[in-house]
């Protein structure tokens, strides 16, 4: 060894011992907060999610899953009704043609949006957190929009007929579809919107269910999965293929979000019916329905916290950030409420001024004001730091959203219809038991689904939280 070398290893152990006198006592302030909490390795993210499927069904699933099935049957019934004898058995009546049904259709539009905002924006916006929630809020997002897509159909009175919406070379000569009618834009709007979410939510199961397929000690699982994971092999170059093809749908999905609902909008903003035709309804519509997606996402996440034990991986931090954008979004449906008041006395129009008085005072003052405190005022108890963080909280705050936004569509549909320009065909809607089976069914329909894919799919993107386990690890 020359002096050199020998000068350049003293030089390098005083440094060393210098960095460690330093760092000693060093106080060290991480900028952010894991992710991943628990000190959890990798071969630990695997067995954790993992063995959610791979187990048995425990006691609490099947408990709730046979509720949901219990409320679908509710709605199989009262769909069955509705088909064989036809939609003389709601409430409808001269006056008010639309009412449950399509309450129910915006309603779990909006709740399908949280999915894709979740999904692509946030991740073209590189927001890491979203890793532990995307995956079931994709799920979500397709299970509301098989829901919402019932309605329209039942809604025809001849669901057998529903082909007719296709603009396909037909043989019933002069009938064609009205490509003016805004229910035509829904169905091409939804068709898009389902489609696209679907590719993109199987699209990142990929990684994950060739993780089960190699997991899988069952013959029959390892085949589905085999089928399911396309060729799967992980290869440097599948990868790259897989992130770029990924991130070309994030970018095609995320002008969805802002169009599908924009579109369901136009079902009433096009029209001369006082309540409906505003120029505030796109941006009205689509900040409600991330706001209605974003409770419900947090109201199955805490569920699932809770029965499955994923509190390492759905932290405090991650409702936190969802309370956030569930504050804003409320925020702008508040300011969207009071927008609406003040058009109404601005107008000058005595027919906008009559709608703005009936619903703050009228036969179903009940449900606006249900509407109003729900979405405007309990969402602002956010603002609190506490309250953002308790997990008790923030269900009982989701579970009143929910009621509000329903409670929303109920408002701008129904109660803008029963008192009319005509005051002789003013009338009184009541739903029917059937009405309210379908309603109670979309519940059994989305839990059932949502529960079934709890048992077949991870729920959390093993791959995605991977990358970000070692995130602010100090």
């Amino acid at each position: 060894m020359t002096l050199e070398q020998i000068d350049l290893s003293r030089d390098e152990i005083r440094l060393r011992d210098e960095v460690a006198r330093i760092t000693e006592h060093a106080v060290v302030a991480p900028i952010r907060d894991p992710l991943v909490t628990g000190d959890r390795t990798y071969a630990d993210v695997s067995n954790d999610i993992n063995l959610i499927h791979e187990r048995k069904a425990g006691t609490g699933w099947w408990i709730a899953f046979g509720i949901a099935v219990t409320l679908l049957t509710v709605g199989v019934i009262a769909g069955y009704l509705t088909v064989t004898i036809g939609i003389g058995t709601w409430g409808l009546n001269r006056t008010v043609g639309w009412a449950f049904d399509i309450t129910n259709f915006v309603f779990w539009i909006g709740i399908g949006h949280a999915g894709t905002f979740i999904s692509a924006i946030l991740y073209l916006f590189n927001q890491k957190w979203r890793t532990s929630i995307n995956r079931s809020a994709e799920a979500m997002t397709l299970i509301a929009v098989m829901c919402a897509g019932l309605f329209p159909i039942i809604h025809m009175g001849r669901p057998w007929l529903f082909y007719w919406f296709l603009p396909y070379p037909n043989t019933r000569g002069s009938l064609w579809v009205n490509f003016r009618s805004p229910l035509l834009w829904d169905f091409f709007a939804i068709s898009t919107y389902f489609t696209i979410s679907l590719v993109f939510w199987y699209l990142g199961l990929l990684p994950d269910i060739a993780t089960a397929r190699d997991r899988s000690k069952i013959k029959w699982r390892k085949k589905f999965y085999t089928i399911l994971s396309l060729g799967w092999n992980g290869s440097n170059r599948t990868w790259w293929r897989y992130e770029t093809v990924y991130g070309i749908l994030a970018a095609l999905a995320t002008p969805l979000v802002l169009s599908v609902h924009s579109i369901v909008s136009f079902d009433f903003a096009t029209s001369v019916i006082p309540g409906w035709h505003s120029t505030i309804f796109p941006p009205y519509f689509v900040a409600g329905a991330i706001f209605s997606g974003f409770a419900m996402v947090m109201t199955l996440m805490i569920l699932v916290r809770k029965i499955m034990h994923l509190e390492n991986y759905l932290t405090i931090d991650h409702f936190e950030k969802m309370c956030k954008v569930t504050l804003l979004t409320g925020s702008i449906v508040g300011l969207s409420y009071l927008t609406e008041l003040f058009i109404g006395f601005y107008s000058g129009s005595p027919s906008e001024l009559f709608m703005i008085i009936n619903r703050l005072f009228g036969p179903y003052a009940w449900g606006y004001w249900i509407m109003f405190t729900c979405n405007a005022l309990i969402p602002q108890l956010l603002w609190f730091k506490r309250l953002r963080r308790s997990i008790p909280m923030i269900f009982v705050l989701t579970l009143f959203v929910n009621l509000g936004m329903w409670f929303e569509r109920f408002v701008i549909i129904m109660v803008s219809l029963h008192r009319d320009y005509l005051p002789s065909s003013w009338t009184y809607y009541i739903p029917s038991p059937v009405e309210i089976g379908l309603l109670i069914g979309s519940f059994g329909l989305f839990f059932t689904a949502f529960l079934l894919f709890l048992r077949i799919f991870p729920i959390i993107a093993t791959s995605e939280i991977k990358g970000v386990l070692r995130y602010a690890k100090h």
